[in-house]
């Protein structure tokens, strides 16, 4: 049998010397994430499709990012970004993420795309292009921000302001994502490089904030924890999944969401 390593588990997660690239992190989510991994030493790369609010959100930072504007749709975009940054990030977080829900006889053509493009083409551009040159260097880490709606369907809550909440295009993009992830895992898996994904469950949000309150009420029932998630609480999955302590990890979808999807 192998002999034990002696070491500090705590050391695991300090991601001093590495550097971080973290697509929508302009707000929300996205920006606890890439505030938590600068906690752990990370150098980070910041980008958002709003440049101005991506440059807002930098000065938030104990030490400023580098800030980037980009459309994670367009794959020349993603290419272009690669020459510019002139280096492989040690941890790309695929984060960026729309979502628009209505009935699938009011969905337009317009909405599954949009929706599509940002959630799942957006994830594979990156992936492709930071995952290769990550597969060639021979380490990296990816991690993908899916949502438990890539695993389950979850249950419709009318709502006198919005009598369906069904979200096909958002579900299939997320389903898509934990595919990628996988795919990806196994393909890259002797390179060096890890996939692996964070499934968030309800999170508070700008856009959360604006839900109708029964809305609210009825999805926090539904859950176990019977509260909506932090941001912080998914960029700790996201640090986890980043650092040495997951060395093991890849492929995996880790689902943070309360426990909703035990019922």
């Amino acid at each position: 049998m192998p002999i034990m390593e002696r070491t500090f588990f705590h050391d695991k997660f300090d991601l001093t010397g590495k550097t971080a690239l973290i697509t929508g992190g302009g707000r929300g989510i996205g920006l606890q994430i890439a505030l938590t991994l600068q906690q752990a030493g990370a150098d980070i790369i910041l980008t958002g499709t709003d440049g101005i609010r991506a440059a807002k959100a930098a000065d938030q930072f104990p030490v400023k990012p580098q800030v980037h504007q980009l459309d994670v749709t367009d794959s020349q975009a993603v290419r272009d970004l690669a020459g510019k940054i002139d280096l492989c990030p040690d941890i790309l977080v695929n984060n960026a993420g729309v979502s628009r829900s209505a009935p699938t006889s009011h969905t337009t053509d317009e909405d599954w795309r949009a929706v599509l493009s940002v959630n799942l083409d957006g994830v594979f551009y990156c992936s492709r292009t930071f995952g290769s040159l990550m597969a060639e260097r021979g380490s990296g880490s990816i991690v993908n921000i899916s949502s438990m709606c890539g695993e389950i369907v979850t249950r419709q809550v009318p709502t006198a302001s919005d009598p369906s909440k069904a979200g096909t295009a958002y579900n299939a993009s997320k389903a898509g994502v934990n595919m990628v992830t996988k795919t990806l895992a196994c393909e890259w898996a002797k390179s060096g490089v890890r996939v692996n994904a964070v499934a968030p469950g309800f999170v508070w949000s700008e856009m959360t904030d604006k839900l109708p309150e029964e809305l609210i009420k009825a999805w926090t029932d539904q859950t176990p924890m019977a509260r909506f998630g932090q941001p912080h609480e998914i960029a700790s999955a996201v640090h986890f999944l980043a650092s040495d302590a997951s060395s093991y990890m890849t492929g995996t979808v880790l689902l943070v969401d309360g426990g909703y999807t035990c019922w």
